[in-house]
């Protein structure tokens, strides 16, 4: 999981991201390419991301991408 994402930022982004670094703030990931990621991210791992929950509390970090999916697969 960690991987692809990873793969899947770096691509919509252009640049290189580690685990914990800032996506939104430092603006690596904004408006248009977070929508992008969330629609990468229910195709890969058929799962639906209402718009409502692209939140910088979920999307802030890798890891809190991570976070999420997992809870978002457990129901």
């Amino acid at each position: 999981m960690e991987v692809f994402l990873k793969q899947k930022i770096e691509e919509i982004a252009f640049s290189s991201v580690e685990k914990d670094d800032s996506l939104w703030k430092s603006g690596v990931l904004d408006s248009i390419t977070i929508v992008e990621l969330a629609v990468e991210i229910e195709n890969e791992f058929n799962i639906s991301i209402p718009f409502e929950e692209i939140t910088e509390d979920r999307f802030e970090t890798l890891a809190l991408i991570i976070k999420f999916i997992e809870q978002k697969q457990k129901g």
